[in-house]
């Protein structure tokens, strides 16, 4: 039976207050990082990788061949209503837009009716500060663009497990939890 599906309701969007090195790339490292809140968000766009694809033509059977190249955790389009003033995480979008730095952004989703919150983390570029003004009768919004530029790490705020989605899509465990005594058989 496949389990309950969730929605996006209630989660949470954050920047980091300061620039993010190369480095930070670990829920412990990205949990010593300070974050700002992003507020008034519609629309959290996508993120996750994306595999590019690699091809070639078969002169024998004119056919094409597919391979997975590198991967892509793609570009989050953030849509937020334009308040007046702006809340302090759009604020801090705005500024690191004007700069070349990878800023740290994390992700809360709320916690699923039987379980505990997610929380994923990831690097990236602000790449856009867009007004989107519309017609007549629109809300005023402005989009924000992140280029992702590392692996998502997820951690889901449960002690003593952590796990880490890496390059290659694998889960990797933590040491705390490979010290876990097994199960006695039979």
């Amino acid at each position: 039976m496949p389990g309950d599906i969730q929605t996006t309701s209630g989660s949470k969007f954050y920047i980091s207050t300061t620039a993010a090195a190369s480095t930070v790339d670990d829920v412990a490292g990205f949990e010593a990082l300070t974050f700002t809140e992003v507020e008034e968000i519609e629309d959290l766009g996508n993120i996750g990788d994306v595999s590019t694809e690699v091809t070639g033509a078969a002169i024998g059977d004119s056919r094409i061949r597919k391979a997975k190249g590198a991967r892509n955790a793609g570009t989050m389009n953030i849509i937020c209503f334009d308040t007046v003033p702006l809340d302090a995480g759009q604020t801090a979008l705005i500024a690191a837009e004007k700069t070349y730095d990878n800023y740290a952004f994390k992700i809360e989703f709320p916690p699923p009716l039987t379980g505990t919150a997610e929380i994923q983390y990831f690097r990236g570029l602000v790449m856009s500060n867009e007004l989107r003004l519309g017609t007549n009768d629109n809300i005023r919004r402005r989009a924000y663009n992140i280029g992702v530029n590392s692996a998502v790490t997820i951690d889901p705020a449960t002690p003593g497990v952590l796990m880490a989605r890496g390059e290659g899509g694998s889960t990797t465990t933590t040491p705390q939890q490979k010290r876990e005594p097994a199960a006695a058989t039979a």
